[in-house]
C-alpha cells in the first residue's frame, strides 16, 4: 500500500468513527419504543453574536436529525424559528400555543413547540394549561412572576403498535428566587397527570430551571422517573445549560416518565467551533414500553 492510499484509508476510518458518534444507535423505522428529545431552543435573540439563530439553525437541525427522535419537546420557540425548523426537518409536524395565550409572535411570544415524526406517531389530541390560579385561562399570570408559564400536552399513538401515551412539554420560571413557585408549578403538573388513566404511559420534557436537588425535582420524581437517573447507559455531560460557552453549569433540562423503562440517555454537546445549536444541550432518551 502506497503512502497516498494509506492516508486515504486513515482519513476514511476517522470519518466513520466521527460519524458513528452522532448517528442514531438504530434506524428509526426499526427502533422499539420511543426516542424522546428535550431541547430548549433559545429564542432568536438579536444580541447573541456568533450564535444568532441564523448562524445556528442549520446546526440545530443537524443535531436533531443525527439522532432522529420520534418526538421533541422544545422551549422558547418563536413562530419564525418554527418555520425554519419545518423546512429543515422533513417528515416532522409541530403544534403549540404562545405562552401569552395567542398565536402572535410580535412580542416574543414563546411556545412549548412539540415536533413529532408523523411516520412514527399519530396525534390524537392536544391542549395547554398555565401555571397560575386559573390554569385553563390562556396567558394567565404565573403567580408573582413577570412572565406567564405553561405546559403543552398531547396524546399520541405509536403507528406500528397502536400503543398510546401522553406527552407534556413545559418551561418553569427562571428567577433564582422562584423556587417556591417552581414547586407550585410541579404540583399543578402532577395534578394534571393524575387526571389521566393510570395505565397509560406518560412522558414529560422541559426546562425546569431547577437542579435535581430542589423541591420541584423531589416532588416530580415521587411519581415520575428521571431518565438521566434511571438510564441503563449515559452519554455526554450530565449538566445541560452552558450559555453558549460549552461549559455547562446545571442539569435543568429533564426527561421524566412513567410506564417506560429507560435505556440509553444522551446529553448532546454538538457544536461547530464557537457556534452551538442552543445555549442548552439537548437531552435524548430511549424509552422502552
Amino acid at each position: 500500500m502506497n503512502l497516498l492510499a494509506a492516508s486515504r484509508r486513515v482519513l476514511a476510518c476517522a470519518f466513520l468513527l466521527a460519524a458513528s458518534a452522532t448517528l442514531p444507535a438504530e434506524p428509526a423505522a426499526t427502533r422499539e419504543g420511543l426516542r424522546v428529545m428535550s431541547f430548549n431552543i433559545r429564542y432568536a435573540a438579536p444580541q447573541d453574536g456568533a450564535n444568532l439563530w441564523a448562524h445556528r439553525r442549520d446546526l440545530w437541525a443537524k443535531t436533531v436529525l443525527a439522532r432522529h427522535p420520534d418526538i421533541i419537546g422544545t422551549q422558547e420557540l418563536l413562530l419564525s424559528q418554527a418555520a425554519d425548523i419545518q423546512q429543515r426537518l422533513p417528515g416532522y409536524a409541530w403544534f403549540g400555543k404562545g405562552r401569552n395565550g395567542n398565536e402572535l409572535d410580535k412580542d416574543g411570544n414563546e411556545h412549548m413547540g412539540v415536533f413529532y415524526d408523523t411516520k412514527r406517531l399519530k396525534l390524537i389530541e392536544h391542549g395547554d394549561f398555565w401555571y397560575s390560579e386559573t390554569p385553563d385561562v390562556p396567558g394567565s399570570p404565573n403567580f408573582d412572576q413577570s412572565l406567564p408559564r405553561m405546559a403543552t400536552w398531547a396524546q399520541f399513538e405509536e403507528r406500528s403498535s397502536g400503543k398510546r401515551f401522553y406527552f407534556f412539554d413545559t418551561h418553569f420560571p427562571h428567577r433564582d428566587e422562584a423556587e417556591a413557585v417552581r414547586e407550585r408549578c410541579a404540583r399543578i403538573l402532577l395534578e394534571r397527570i393524575a387526571r389521566l388513566p393510570k395505565d397509560v404511559p406518560v412522558v414529560v420534557t422541559g426546562d425546569f430551571n431547577s437542579s435535581p436537588d430542589t423541591a420541584a425535582h423531589r416532588l416530580l420524581t415521587t411519581q415520575l422517573h428521571d431518565a438521566w437517573e434511571s438510564a441503563s447507559e449515559r452519554v455526554g455531560p450530565e449538566k445541560t445549560v452552558h450559555a453558549f460557552t460549552g461549559v455547562p453549569t446545571q442539569r435543568i433540562d429533564w426527561i421524566l416518565s412513567r410506564g417506560f423503562r429507560t435505556g440509553r440517555v444522551e446529553t448532546a454537546d454538538d457544536h461547530q467551533g464557537e457556534v452551538f445549536p442552543s445555549d442548552h444541550y439537548p437531552v435524548i432518551a430511549d424509552l422502552h414500553w
